[in-house]
């Protein structure tokens, strides 16, 4: 759900997209978005579009066709960079682990140590398996063998930790409906001073269609237009030249999302997501429910729950919905059938969420299968010893 204080500022009247007051507007949310991706990244900006779109700019920026990419695949997220990959003609090497798991830096060593790797991309919040990434060592063991570090943010950033500059990574983006909580549409974006460099060198490499005039408003070899990031940088940037009518609404909705961030505080923040997912995760072993993601490597935002023997997960997921106007994922991919997908993100991250979600749950499995009394979880959810716990270190 997204934050009133975010709806109401996205129904502000509108001003134009270089209008003297809107600048500022941006230029305090690049700032805040700094504080948020904990970067001193010059390069940091919302793109106009969902965190799909910050994944393909992501991509097109930095590769050109036969570019060796190694792509971390432990789940959806994974697999989706892969094929944006192909797309733009790289040469994908894909190191995989089963769903749920997580990398270890050592995992990516055999395919960095083969050379001539452009990016090294890992998902630090796999939103298909509920699995939390560590990043710790992979910034310097992408630089060693002379690749940049990317990483998909989507789901963790303001939920947990997200610690761009220290972890050593190149390029991240995120989106803006999870954490943030604030309507899709937009996807922040952060290049650091290493990306930028490869930026450059990889916009001089010559014209899309050798042998033609380059036209005036592309003059670069990157794929694309829209998500040329060399060009959307001299809007946000000092120049403020045109690229296009930037969504005012939504980056109105974007600058009060991240001050409400920053009023909670981001440490205070992370805690609070992890003490709702403890509540949760005892109200739900109660039920006999299991989290699918690895022991240690599981989000307190995204909470993956193993369907129990003799559950029609479909039939509980419609029952939440039509009966209690509760909404959670099914599975993606290879886990469709598995796994439910239980967000408690930004806003909706809350106690009484909790309880409202484990007692409609309770009855909702206690149509198809034995569970206790509903009062059983709420008592555990209400009494768990780890729902002051801090956040784990990632």
């Amino acid at each position: 759900m997204a934050d009133p204080r975010v709806l109401a500022a996205q129904a502000l009247p509108l001003i134009g997209h270089l209008d003297p007051e809107f600048l500022k507007l941006m230029d305090r949310t690049r700032e805040m978005l700094r504080q948020v991706f904990r970067t001193a990244n010059p390069f940091t900006l919302p793109i106009s579009g969902t965190g799909s779109a910050g994944m393909e700019a992501a991509f097109v920026n930095f590769v050109k066709p036969g570019d060796r990419v190694v792509v971390g695949v432990d789940g959806a997220f994974g697999g989706r960079m892969c094929e944006v990959a192909y797309k733009y003609g790289a040469q994908v090497e894909r190191v995989v682990k089963p769903w749920g798991q997580v990398f270890s830096p050592d995992d990516f060593k055999p395919a960095l140590a083969q050379g001539g790797v452009k990016l090294l991309a890992v998902v630090h919040a796999e939103t298909s398996t509920g699995a939390w990434q560590s990043m710790e060592g992979l910034g310097a063991l992408a630089h060693d063998a002379g690749a940049l570090l990317l990483m998909d943010c989507v789901t963790s950033l303001a939920g947990v930790p997200v610690e761009v500059d220290r972890w050593g990574v190149d390029i991240a983006y995120s989106g803006t409906q999870k954490c943030l909580s604030a309507p899709p549409g937009l996807s922040p974006f952060t290049l650091s001073p290493r990306a930028i460099e490869a930026l450059k060198a990889r916009a001089a490499v010559g014209p899309l269609f050798p042998g033609q005039s380059i036209p005036p408003s592309n003059p670069n070899s990157i794929q694309s237009w829209y998500l040329d990031m060399t060009q959307l940088e001299k809007y946000w940037g000092a120049d403020r030249v045109y690229h296009h009518t930037a969504p005012i609404s939504a980056i109105y909705g974007l600058h009060e999302a991240l001050a409400l961030v920053l009023e909670e505080g981001l440490d205070a923040r992370f805690a609070r997501h992890a003490a709702n997912a403890a509540r949760l995760w005892a109200g739900l072993k109660t039920l006999g429910c299991t989290p699918w993601a690895a022991e240690g490597h599981r989000l307190p935002q995204l909470n993956a729950v193993t369907v129990p023997a003799g559950v029609d997960e479909v039939k509980a997921r419609k029952a939440l919905l039509d009966d209690h106007g509760i909404e959670v994922g099914g599975g993606l991919g290879e886990l469709k059938g598995k796994i439910w997908r239980v967000g408690l993100m930004g806003f909706s991250s809350s106690p009484a969420n909790v309880a409202r979600f484990l007692e409609a749950f309770t009855k909702v499995l206690g149509a198809q299968i034995k569970v206790p009394d509903a009062s059983v979880p709420l008592e555990a959810a209400l009494f768990s010893s780890d729902a002051t716990a801090s956040p784990a270190a990632a």
